[in-house]
């Protein structure tokens, strides 16, 4: 039977999974003990100290140290309790353990991309070993953006011109979401991926084939890979709808009207300049959204998207 986790927390699919999950159901269950406390004694006091009659005159209340004491010292153990197990887990959710599997994250609007230490990028989905840590060194190309991964319980801002870094090791072996979780704009909410987690044999297989590729691939073939790996699938679309940047769909010899009022028509050269120089020139009715990522394509990556552009007419 598939596990889909509990009624507040997804699968735990990390060795921090269990860590942090004790540290919630522990506060929640003392918050649920506190809450029916409370409540009990608001409706005992309500019927032991109602008005009975129109002269009644409520008795003096002489205090008890012992009763302020109590309310002091438990509220104050209970948050050092909370405190330092948190503070623990943070240091160790910090500092990756020796030896972790490094991968390099970019986050640009509203795709991420990863590169591993071969030098291969792939946009889309994530992939790591299982049973490895792996820490993951992350930039943003724009703006603000936050990693978060529910099922491993991880999850960091993703800031511009500054690094940081976060680790997990995953336990299962599986498909799991990866969410932006800070509002980065227009289609912050589709800026979604999936954490690929394979065994160590099929994770490193799938590094040295940099992801499926290989050098006999015929040209549209390897582009399509690559607008599903690089991301590009996020803005453009293949059917025509309208997204955040121009359809695929008939682009490819098309007359291409720009902002500032100059037209080309959209043959190899102009598709080239699009993808390496996004921002050079911008079609009427889009905005300079693309990120400059996609000069570190190799040339025979460009001829496949190009390829690929052209074929989807």
């Amino acid at each position: 039977m598939e596990d889909k986790g509990t009624l507040w927390l997804p699968v735990d699919a990390s060795t921090m999974a269990g860590e942090i999950d004790s540290l919630f159901y522990f506060t929640y269950y003392v918050s649920i003990a506190i809450f029916v406390a409370v409540i009990v004694a608001m409706v005992y006091f309500v019927i032991k100290y109602r008005r009975k009659h129109a002269n009644e005159r409520t008795e003096r209340v002489h205090e008890s140290k012992i009763l302020e004491l109590t309310w002091i010292v438990v509220p104050t153990i209970l948050c050092m309790v909370v405190f330092t197990w948190g503070f623990q887990s943070f240091l160790r959710m910090s500092i990756a353990p020796p030896g972790a599997y490094e991968i390099t994250v970019r986050a640009a609007k509203w795709n991420w991309e990863f590169e591993y230490n071969n030098g291969f990028v792939v946009g889309g989905n994530l992939h790591v070993p299982a049973d490895r840590p792996v820490r993951l060194v992350m930039s943003s190309a724009d703006v603000l953006h936050s990693l978060f991964v529910p099922a491993f319980r991880v999850k960091h801002d993703v800031i511009p011109n500054r690094y940081t870094s976060v680790w997990f090791e995953a336990t299962k072996a599986g498909e799991y979401d990866l969410f932006c979780t800070e509002y980065c704009g227009t289609d912050h909410s589709g800026m979604l991926a999936k954490v690929v987690v394979m065994p160590q044999d099929e994770f490193n297989e799938w590094v040295d084939s940099r992801g499926g590729m290989s050098d006999d691939m015929p040209l549209p073939e390897l582009g399509e890979l690559l607008y599903q790996q690089r991301g590009c699938l996020g803005c453009h679309s293949l059917d025509g709808s309208e997204m955040v940047g121009p359809t695929f769909q008939g682009l490819y010899g098309s007359q291409r009207n720009f902002g500032d009022g100059t037209t080309a028509e959209a043959d190899d050269n102009y598709l080239r300049d699009s993808i390496v120089n996004p921002g050079s020139r911008i079609v009427e009715g889009y905005q300079n959204q693309m990120p400059a990522i996609y000069g570190t394509l190799s040339e025979r990556e460009l001829s496949g998207l190009i390829a690929y552009i052209k074929a989807q007419q």
